[in-house]
């Protein structure tokens, strides 16, 4: 059982909507849902009655709610009983494309508890400063297994489509993987990046193409510029789209089941970081970062 399973059954508990509960969380709805069956399966009941016009909690599942809030409550007290231990103590803390506005918000909740000390790196690099000591942890995204290394996931990432705002498919209601067919795609190449664009092209299966390779940018920006001027498309973490002002480019979410990347912290196995649990902390989602 996980923290992060009851902090998501409590949310839906207080919403009796898995659609809001995910907003809440700032998680796509699969993942709430997902998190929801697995405490469920563990605890042998079922905790929501769920039907299409409604979701209530089961027997079962309003007795279990007031010991998920108290495991919750003693969570946040044994975090919080550990600052002054770590205040002051400075966090090499391994970055990389696309957090967008994850990143401003963590940075943010751990100051001035604790100095952070960004360094922004290949995923390579990440994991390698993590396994001798130059970094403290880090964040990679996708499968990911090391024997040196404690993996923790944090948070799911949505992609969003990025098209020319005077793109046909600009002002569409609902936009379908397929419907992108026809163009190229602009996406960095999977030595750089495999678990998205594993996601992206084996999303584009499942629609039932094969995309159309465009023309491949170092950066986003510059990708970005050449999609406001043609008929292309790229994918973009829904944080990072958050943050990019543009007239000439939109972002929209398809209509594509589990076009999202889990994000997981990574730390040494054998010696954690003493600040991991307010880092932890400063990775939660609330209502306030909606």
């Amino acid at each position: 059982m996980e923290l992060r399973q009851l902090r998501y059954f409590v949310t839906v508990a207080e919403e009796l909507h898995f659609g809001r509960a995910a907003e809440r969380l700032h998680i796509v709805q699969s993942a709430v849902s997902q998190q929801v069956r697995r405490l469920e399966r563990e605890l042998g009941v079922e905790l929501f009655d769920r039907s299409p016009r409604r979701v209530m909690l089961t027997e079962a599942g309003a007795h279990f709610l007031p010991g998920a809030r108290d495991a919750l409550a003693a969570a946040a007290r044994a975090q919080a009983s550990i600052t002054g231990f770590v205040a002051g103590a400075t966090l090499r803390l391994g970055t990389g494309t696309g957090l967008g506005d994850h990143l401003d918000r963590i940075v943010a909740r751990l100051v001035p508890q604790v100095r952070v000390e960004p360094v922004s790196a290949s995923t390579r690099a990440r994991v390698e400063q993590v396994l001798d000591g130059r970094l403290d942890a880090a964040f990679v995204r996708g499968p990911f297994e090391h024997p040196g290394l404690r993996r923790i996931p944090v948070w799911d990432d949505p992609l969003l489509v990025a098209i020319s705002a005077r793109h046909p498919l600009a002002t569409a209601p609902e936009l379908a993987l397929a419907d992108l067919a026809p163009y190229p795609l602009r996406i960095t190449e999977r030595r750089i990046n495999p678990p998205l664009v594993d996601l992206v092209v084996g999303a584009c299966h499942d629609a039932g193409f094969e995309p159309v390779p465009g023309p491949v940018s170092a950066a986003l920006p510059d990708t970005l510029a050449m999609i406001g001027s043609d008929s292309s498309w790229t994918v973009v973490y829904a944080a990072h789209a958050r943050q990019l002002r543009s007239t000439r480019v939109v972002f929209s979410a398809p209509a594509a089941p589990g076009l999202s990347l889990e994000t997981a912290l990574v730390v040494r196995a054998a010696q954690a970081p003493p600040a991991l649990p307010i880092l932890l902390a400063a990775c939660e989602f609330d209502d306030s970062d909606r």
